[in-house]
């Protein structure tokens, strides 16, 4: 597998081997990676009794445990400390099926203590579909999550063979 590069992501786009919508801005394409923007959708953990327990099986569905919230024009959203929600981006991304790609933090986010993945940030070849984010707040203060902000990074990887994504979360939403 090899990565990307600037020059390659926008030939990769012209050909339609890569498709954003509802766009981007070319100053979002970095050296090796394209920045992608929060929605203001998000999911919140329910606070639960300290005696339960959630079984962590192949049938959990995180909408049982989270509400869904969307923010009003204006609105931010507040990350307590030692805290997660699901977030979304405003774009989808289609690959081709020769292309995978990685779902990164941006590390001016990263050194205030947002991790904007948890552990799923491999993205299938073939995919059409918003990238949900696992947001966390490991720092010791207060975040305000805004909207519209560029939080995260998708790299681009060009697969040897090919072959398409038909998974749980084909279609992506919160």
């Amino acid at each position: 597998m090899s990565v990307l590069s600037r020059d390659e992501i926008l030939k990769s786009l012209a050909s339609g081997e890569i498709k954003i919508t509802p766009g981007y801005e070319e100053k979002s394409i970095g050296a090796a990676s394209i920045d992608l923007t929060l929605s203001n959708e998000f999911r919140v953990f329910k606070k639960r009794d300290n005696n339960d327990t959630i079984i962590v099986s192949e049938s959990i569905n995180y909408q049982d445990f989270s509400d869904f919230s969307l923010l009003k024009e204006g609105e931010r959203f507040i990350l307590e400390p030692g805290h997660m929600c699901l977030g979304i981006t405003e774009e989808t991304i289609e690959l081709s099926p020769k292309l995978c790609g990685l779902l990164e933090g941006r590390s001016r986010f990263a050194r205030m203590g947002l991790f904007v993945h948890i552990s799923a940030g491999f993205m299938n070849p073939g995919i059409k579909n918003r990238q949900v984010l696992e947001i966390f707040n490991a720092s010791s203060n207060r975040l305000e999550l805004v909207p519209g902000t560029k939080i995260c990074q998708f790299v681009f990887m060009e697969l040897k063979g090919t072959a398409v994504y038909h998974g749980r979360f084909e279609n992506n939403k919160l």
